[in-house]
């Protein structure tokens, strides 16, 4: 039996129905994928567009929804409303996470649905998250975990079924791109999706991270993708652009796309 039809097997097994907690990214999207397959429309998807979310994540989750088929709600509500959350400490988010569940909870209430579950593989464990420890206070399963399934077996099940976001970069809510103890604010989180749209615009790269530290804005784009960023003339568009949405100085980051590497340089 592979992974996927180990995924519909713990699904069916689960008791009847179920929500999935659709980010927009691959693994949520299998998860849902895997779901639907077993439970038909008993399985329904929520996208929380807690204002951290880019519009481009909230319009992958509808599309890759669609894709599936199965039955999709947005809900919305504010973290910036959240003082914990906008302090932006090394707890951020556990705080993100703690309140996501808690809307997950009521609205499966609201359904009568008791299983909840999100996207979480085995290899994200590998990494200090606390927002994984959040969700699972708040009563959320990660089937992936529970059965052992990576990242590339999740890319290799979404190239299978013909999902278009087989092979989109992993990302991350906006507030992810500002360093621990800035606050969060509208403002910065506004500049910041403006910027990444702008990045990817000018030079045709998929991941990027504009991390924003105040008056510079650090570009961050993935290894493979670094010498699409060597183009004199799109550099200098780069910072007229970048300086029109608020930053006073633009730079490169010469060593490319690093998960943590934000949090590694609070450190520092």
């Amino acid at each position: 039996m592979d992974s996927f039809d180990k995924l519909v097997e713990w699904f069916i097994k689960s008791g009847g129905n179920a929500v999935v907690a659709l980010s927009g990214g691959v693994d949520s999207a299998v998860v849902a994928l895997a779901a639907k397959e077993g439970l038909g429309k008993n399985a329904v998807a929520i996208t929380a567009n807690y204002k951290t979310l880019s519009e481009e994540e909230l319009a992958t989750a509808r599309l890759v929804a669609k894709e599936i088929g199965i039955a999709h709600r947005v809900i919305e509500y504010d973290e910036l409303e959240n003082p914990d959350f906008v302090k932006n400490d090394r707890m951020r988010c556990y705080h993100c996470r703690t309140e996501l569940g808690q809307h997950l909870a009521e609205e499966a209430k609201k359904a009568n649905i008791e299983l909840i579950v999100d996207g979480t593989n085995a290899d994200d464990l590998t990494d200090y998250r606390p927002g994984i420890r959040a969700l699972r206070e708040n009563g959320v399963r990660s089937p992936m975990v529970e059965l052992g399934i990576t990242k590339a077996e999740i890319r290799k099940i979404a190239k299978n079924f013909g999902l278009s976001i087989y092979d989109k970069p992993s990302n991350a809510c906006l507030a992810s791109r500002i360093p621990t103890g800035s606050e969060v604010t509208y403002e910065k989180l506004q500049r910041i999706e403006i910027a990444e749209i702008i990045v990817k615009s000018i030079f045709d790269v998929k991941m990027v991270r504009v991390r924003d530290h105040g008056e510079l804005a650090r570009v961050e784009v993935g290894k493979e993708e670094l010498q699409r960023m060597f183009d004199v003339d799109k550099l200098a568009i780069l910072d007229r652009k970048l300086k029109e949405v608020g930053f006073k100085f633009v730079s490169v980051d010469a060593a490319g796309y690093m998960m943590g590497k934000l949090a590694m340089i609070d450190n520092e």
